[in-house]
């Protein structure tokens, strides 16, 4: 580990350490040629960024040109005044997990997963409940603690609601992408609100998760826990059942 960082003047790493040196990437809607790149590096220009340079630009078709650019900039952040909340995760193995569910709680934890509203993307929540996982770390149907009901995708929040009683669940988990005009926000928002009015919600783990859910927003939206991208499958078994021991 480096020690010399000024962690009170953080600045992009390129080539040297705090060059202030940053890629971008975006595409604009013209031909491409030296027109266009010249517009893109004005573009660049105009957000207070210098040493522009054009590394790849690509026709992607219909006159739209797709760029790639490095460029410096003399920003800095503040390290040490940066406040995050976190999911806190005591990282175990499938056979201590299994066997703490069962020395604790003498039975299989209930977990009825689901994306909710419009949303068809269920590569998130098949990556956290289907026995193969996600790059190589076993998903819950895969561990004797955990009964797993997933329901797929675009399901009503108040259908997930009536399954969720219907089972018995421990746990709701919700996978969403974000949308471009939070139809999200709204669909999470009206999961927790149901929830609330069936008197449900204290009964309940409710987990959201989706490559730009954070557990800052997962909280501000009435939630136990969010998980973003990347997130393994033993890290949401971990922390659920760290949850249920310490409730039982």
């Amino acid at each position: 580990m480096i020690h010399n960082i000024d962690l009170e003047h953080l600045r992009p790493y390129g080539d040297q350490l705090n060059d202030g040196v940053i890629q971008l990437s975006f595409t604009l809607p013209v031909p491409q040629g030296a027109k266009a790149r010249e517009a893109a590096k004005k573009l660049i220009e105009s957000m207070g960024f210098s040493d522009v340079q054009i590394v790849h630009s690509e026709d992607i078709g219909e006159d739209f040109t797709f760029f790639v650019i490095y460029a410096k900039t003399t920003g800095y952040v503040n390290y040490k005044e940066i406040k995050t909340l976190e999911v806190e995760v005591p990282k175990m193995g499938m056979e201590e997990i299994n066997e703490k569910v069962f020395k604790y709680l003498k039975r299989q934890i209930v977990v009825v997963g689901a994306t909710i509203g419009s949303d068809a993307h269920t590569v998130g929540l098949d990556s956290i409940l289907n026995m193969k996982g996600y790059h190589g770390d076993s998903g819950l149907e895969r561990y004797k603690a955990f009964k797993v009901y997933n329901l797929g995708s675009q399901i009503p929040p108040v259908e997930l609601v009536r399954k969720a009683r219907e089972y018995k669940a421990d746990v709701i988990l919700v996978s969403q992408i974000v949308t471009q005009r939070d139809i999200h926000i709204k669909q999470l928002t009206e999961l927790a609100d149901i929830l609330d009015a069936e008197k449900l919600r204290d009964k309940v783990l409710l987990i959201v998760g989706g490559p730009r859910i954070t557990h800052e927003l997962a909280v501000e939206l009435g939630y136990d826990a969010g998980f973003g991208a990347g997130t393994m499958p033993s890290e949401v078994a971990s922390y659920i059942v760290e949850k249920m021991v310490k409730i039982s």
